[in-house]
């Protein structure tokens, strides 16, 4: 059987080939969020197993780190379709909670401004053990500087009697004087820094109540 055709057909139904096969290579793609990867949905899924006090925000946060980019929202429909709150509650990890199992490993620091007899302004910086509520005056200055407070930060890891090689955490606010070097030498020396809420003094409220007591009684000092 011989199917008889004329030539200008057969060029037509070529074009037509080639055209339909161009429109589904250049065919936008389905409109919608792209698909997660199953690695990044399998290390949400592992992240949140192995520290469950984690909500979805802090685990985003730890993704991001590790340059996996995600939507916040992303993660919360993984651990939601997953069975796991994206937003656990945390009652058993509350600041006061943490005060009170850490009690015998805790430092805490802060400034303290006062005016000397002789009228020069002072910046104090003071350590306190909470154990033994035991004070160190590490710095005591006209001009705080960030390597200064860095060499105190020193100081404390390096006296025997500092109880640097006993504690386990430190206790500051968000203050500028703080530089990244006094949390790395601290963090050298197995001391994990705590930072306080902003403008919430009750956090640190025993380093506080100290810096209270302090100014009441005048620093005297050099």
């Amino acid at each position: 059987m011989r199917l008889l055709v004329r030539s200008d057909s057969v060029l037509r139904w070529h074009r037509d080939l080639v055209a339909r096969r161009h429109a589904a290579i250049s065919r936008p793609k389905r409109p919608g969020r792209p698909r997660i990867v199953h690695s990044a949905r399998a290390l949400v899924l592992r992240l949140a197993r192995e520290t469950p006090s984690w909500g979805y925000r802090r685990l985003h946060g730890e993704l991001l780190v590790l340059g996996v980019k995600v939507a916040a929202s992303t993660v919360w429909e993984i651990l939601k379709k997953a069975g796991i709150d994206p937003a656990p509650e945390r009652a058993a990890s509350t600041w006061s909670d943490f005060l009170r199992s850490q009690a015998d490993a805790l430092l805490a620091c802060d400034f303290l401004e006062t005016v000397t007899l002789t009228g020069a302004r002072m910046y104090v910086f003071a350590v306190i053990e909470h154990p033994s509520r035991r004070i160190h005056i590490l710095r005591a200055t006209p001009h705080p500087t960030t390597a200064g407070v860095a060499q105190a930060a020193k100081n404390l890891v390096m006296d025997p009697e500092g109880n640097g090689s006993r504690a386990r955490f430190m206790v500051r606010d968000r203050d500028g004087k703080f530089p990244d070097l006094f949390d790395a030498i601290l963090a050298d020396a197995d001391i994990d820094v705590v930072f306080s809420g902003i403008q919430m003094p009750r956090m640190n409220s025993i380093m506080e109540r100290w810096v209270q007591t302090a100014a009441a009684n005048y620093w005297t000092g050099p």
